[in-house]
C-alpha cells in the first residue's frame, strides 16, 4: 500500500533515506514493514552484495547502504537490506528497497519520531469514559475497585480498563523496573502484585507520558485481563486468550 506520509531514517547522524513515495508491505499480521524507492536513499551509496533469482530470473539483491565518513563521523554500514531490481513485474515494489526497521536509528513519519515499529494505518485505538462500577480480583482477593474507568480498545486486542492508581490496594504492589514501547501508547512502566507472600510480576503497567493519542490514559493503571478477575457493572468478565494469557 503507498503512503503519502514523508518517511525519513536517520542513521549514524545522518538522513539516509527520505521519501513521500514509500510503500507498506505486510510480511505478517502485526504490521507493516517500510519499503522505500532505491532514488530516494540519501548521502549513501546502496551496494548490492548478492543476487536473489527466482524463476532463474535475478529480482533482487542482498543489500548493504554504506554512510560515508563526514564531519568527524566515521563510516557506517547498514545491512539486513533487500533491493529489489527495476522490472515491471515487480509490480509496486520494482526498484524498491526493504530496510530493517531495527538497522536503524530513528525512523520518522512527517517529523513524529517512530516508536517500536510502523503504526498500522488499519487499527485504531478509541479510549472510552465509563462509570460502570469495576473491581479486579488476583487470586481471589479484590485488589481495586472503583466507580469508573477509561476503556481503552486498541484493534485486534482485548478491552483494557485503566483505572486511577487511588483505586488498587496499595498494599499489593511493588514496582517492577520492567519497560515496554508501543508505537500508539508510548513506554509503559510496571507493578508487580504481592500477597500472602506471592508475587504476580508485572501483573499491572501505567504510562506516565502517554502517546498524544492515549493522553487520557496518563498515570492511569491497568491490569492483563488475561491474568486476574475483572468484575464489570456486577458481571465477572471472561479472561481473554491471547499471547500474553
Amino acid at each position: 500500500m503507498q503512503t503519502s506520509r514523508r518517511l525519513r531514517a536517520v542513521h549514524n547522524h545522518t538522513t539516509i533515506v527520505d521519501t513521500t513515495h514509500g510503500v507498506y508491505v505486510w510480511e505478517h499480521d502485526s504490521f507493516p514493514t517500510i519499503y522505500v524507492p532505491a532514488v530516494d536513499v540519501k548521502n549513501a551509496k546502496l551496494v548490492d552484495k548478492k543476487n536473489i533469482s527466482v524463476e532463474l530470473k535475478e529480482r533482487a539483491a542482498i543489500a548493504q547502504i554504506v554512510i560515508p565518513a563526514h564531519d568527524n563521523i566515521k563510516e557506517a554500514k547498514v545491512d539486513n537490506v533487500v533491493h529489489f531490481f527495476q522490472d515491471v513485474t515487480l509490480g509496486a515494489l520494482s526498484d524498491m528497497v526493504r530496510i530493517e526497521f531495527r538497522s536503524i536509528d530513528q525512523w520518522f513519519e512527517e517529523d513524529e519520531p517512530i516508536l517500536v515499529h510502523v503504526k498500522d494505518p488499519f487499527k485504531r485505538v478509541d479510549i472510552l469514559h465509563s462509570t460502570r462500577p469495576i473491581e479486579v480480583k488476583v487470586n481471589g482477593r479484590t485488589v481495586a475497585k472503583a466507580s469508573s474507568s477509561m476503556h481503552l480498545l486498541e484493534t485486534g486486542l482485548p478491552t483494557r480498563y485503566y483505572l486511577p492508581l487511588s483505586a488498587v490496594d496499595q498494599t499489593v504492589l511493588s514496582k517492577s523496573t520492567v519497560k515496554s514501547k508501543c508505537p500508539y501508547k508510548g513506554e509503559a512502566e510496571y507493578y508487580n502484585i504481592v500477597i500472602d507472600g506471592k508475587t504476580f510480576e508485572n501483573l499491572v503497567w501505567y504510562y506516565n507520558h502517554p502517546t498524544l493519542e492515549s493522553a487520557a490514559i496518563a498515570r492511569l493503571v491497568c491490569f492483563y485481563n488475561e491474568k486476574v478477575d475483572i468484575v464489570l457493572d456486577g458481571e465477572l468478565q471472561e479472561r481473554p486468550k491471547t499471547k500474553f494469557a
